[in-house]
């Protein structure tokens, strides 16, 4: 709903709607290009005295307790650093367990996953409800890649014990955190969703900038696994467009996801723009974990795009892909009860996403700049692993 709309549906001025946008007090309002997005089933907010609303003024020689300010989740996520100068961003966070978080982020996301795994595990069970969410975040993905599968279902099932343990006593913004990293744990294994949390929509409005972007992604993401591929580029897109500051991380698996929706409409030089700009981006700082992560669903744009240009770099993505891979479909394939293959190399995987997808020979070898013969024989050893005689066959055995 416009603003106009709601306060047309609560009975009130548009300046109140307005106001209360502003301060937070909409569930799931979004301000996008300068107008306020409500959702339709937002309920109306409870009218506050005035007196009741008046904050109380700390006394001037009243020290404030450390231990009730509030951290953030995910910091290097939330940070609007300048390419090249991730680490230092991280270093100069004043706050010791903060900044021992966002070093973990940037081991994470830097490929470097044994050693986000160990500054992760130190704050696993810490009192503070966002560092020890993102410690368990980045310890179960960090796992993933080792084979370390019981650590990580130790950290999604501690994720999810967090999140349903949030009430109205728990601060919005921690409410916001709890809902938006078990989301995205759910959402980025394609597992089914944590049944008892709110809609990570509804505490949009309330993330800091960078989770915010980050949460747009996981809601991208979402749609896409759901087919909605156009929608899911709409969101990575309108997401990329609103925010004027560079958050680097975000916006890397902003234009992933953006490149995967746009392969899957067989528009690969969309898809290809999508990569470089988010390479461009990711480079400066070796960000390479979420190109090895992303490559099964890029569908071939890696193997179009970076590979020729920067053929080290690609090689070290697909280093990534295959441990991570193979501790993903461990996390997946039992808890869904769906066979997601696991015996193609890297590259029957991609051709096999696309004929899956109804690419056909010709535009595979297009995309992929290799013969037809090349690929009629990769199709053909693809079809004699999976044990199928029939081509419309190899969507049962591929990733959504």
């Amino acid at each position: 709903m416009s603003v106009k709309e709601a306060a047309k549906k609560w009975g009130l001025s548009e300046r109140s709607a307005q106001i209360y946008c502003t301060e937070g007090r909409i569930e799931g309002a979004v301000k996008l290009s300068g107008i306020w997005a409500i959702p339709a089933d937002a309920e109306k907010p409870v009218i506050v005295k005035k007196e009741v609303r008046k904050k109380t003024k700390r006394k001037d020689n009243e020290e404030e307790n450390p231990a009730q300010k509030l951290r953030v989740a995910m910091p290097l996520i939330n940070t609007p650093y300048k390419p090249g100068e991730a680490l230092k961003s991280a270093e100069e966070i004043e706050d010791e367990d903060t900044r021992r978080i966002a070093l973990a982020e940037y081991c994470y996301f830097s490929g470097r996953s044994a050693e986000a795994s160990d500054i992760a595990e130190e704050y696993l069970t810490h009192e503070d409800i966002a560092i020890r969410l993102s410690a368990c975040w980045l310890y179960g993905y960090a796992n993933l890649a080792l084979d370390r599968i019981p650590r990580t279902r130790q950290s999604i099932n501690q994720i999810r014990i967090t999140a349903s343990g949030i009430d109205e006593n728990t601060p919005p913004v921690y409410r916001a955190y709890a809902v938006c990293i078990a989301t995205g744990a759910s959402v980025l294994l394609h597992l089914p969703l944590q049944e008892n949390i709110s809609h990570i929509k509804k505490f949009l409005n309330i993330l800091p900038k960078g989770l915010m972007l980050f949460a747009l992604y996981v809601e991208a993401h979402h749609a896409y696994l759901n087919g909605a591929y156009g929608m899911s580029i709409g969101m990575a897109e309108t997401a990329l467009a609103i925010e004027s500051r560079l958050y680097p991380i975000p916006v890397i698996y902003l234009h992933l996801v953006a490149a995967m929706g746009y392969i899957n409409l067989k528009q690969p030089e969309q898809a290809g723009k999508h990569l470089l700009e988010a390479w461009e981006v990711a480079r400066p700082d070796d960000m390479i974990e979420a190109f090895g992560e992303h490559h099964g669903l890029l569908g071939g744009t890696l193997e179009a795009v970076i590979k020729p240009d920067y053929p080290n770099d690609f090689k070290r993505m697909i280093d990534i892909t295959y441990s991570f891979s193979a501790g993903w479909r461990k996390i997946h394939n039992p808890v869904t009860g769906h066979y997601v293959a696991d015996d193609l190399t890297t590259t029957e995987f991609t051709v096999a996403m696309l004929a899956a997808r109804g690419w056909t020979n010709k535009e595979i070898g297009a995309h992929l700049h290799i013969s037809l013969n090349t690929v009629g024989s990769q199709v053909t050893a693809i079809m004699q692993k999976l044990g199928i005689s029939q081509r419309t066959d190899l969507s049962e055995f591929m990733l959504k």
